[in-house]
């Protein structure tokens, strides 16, 4: 594994995965596909994006025409499937702080798909990180400021790439603008899964007083 590279405040990890981890997470994100099926979501205007998407854990974000959300359940109905270890234990080895994940978010990314810059502002605790894993596909990821506009950085991303976007950057723009399609032969018909790990909720009171009195 390679040492970390910064990308205007966030820390990638490349080739955090090697090959036989990144095959093994593929079968545990097919679980999860399989109990949580992809979707197709849009945006409140009604717009279909261009990744489909799925997810684990006890919440799922989700976009249709009611706005951007986290939901407790898949649009089907179903549970959110559990995140699965292998996934878990690269959250727990990069992200520095203590608590869980509560959503792991599962985008797949198709010939020309992309995703415009963004923040991930919907989680009610902003000092928790987002971890994010590239598998399949090479994709270019671009890093603005927390302010739209502005100057920012781009690093392609390869399968088995590790990315953290915490402190200052937490609230950076960014954003995938291509593919290289067909540059990994992990997923056989080619294309990239972005799986991404965040804290939804707040830290309950009680851990609240109980991290207050370590300090």
């Amino acid at each position: 594994m390679a040492e970390s590279v910064d990308v205007g405040g966030v820390t990638v990890w490349p080739g955090w995965l090697d090959a036989g981890a990144q095959a093994a997470m593929v079968e545990d994100i097919r679980a999860v596909a399989a109990a949580a099926p992809f979707f197709t979501p849009e945006t409140p205007r009604g717009q279909k994006m261009s990744v489909r998407m799925t997810a684990a854990g006890r919440y799922g974000w989700v976009s249709d025409r009611k706005g951007y959300r986290y939901e407790p359940r898949h649009p089907s109905g179903v549970d959110w499937p559990p995140i699965p270890a292998s996934v878990l234990a690269v959250w727990r080895a990069v992200s520095g702080v203590d608590r869980d994940p509560q959503c792991c978010l599962v985008n797949w990314y198709g010939e020309g798909a992309k995703m415009g810059l963004h923040q991930d502002r919907d989680e009610a605790d902003l000092d928790m990180p987002v971890v994010s894993i590239s598998l399949g596909d090479e994709a270019l990821f671009r890093v603005g400021g927390v302010e739209r506009g502005g100057p920012t950085r781009s690093i392609w991303l390869r399968s088995g790439d590790v990315a953290v976007m915490g402190g200052a950057a937490r609230l950076a723009h960014h954003g995938i603008d291509r593919l290289r399609f067909g540059s990994s032969t992990l997923l056989p018909r080619g294309g990239r899964i972005n799986l991404t790990l965040r804290v939804v909720d707040q830290r309950p009171a009680a851990q609240l007083e109980e991290a207050c009195l370590r300090v």
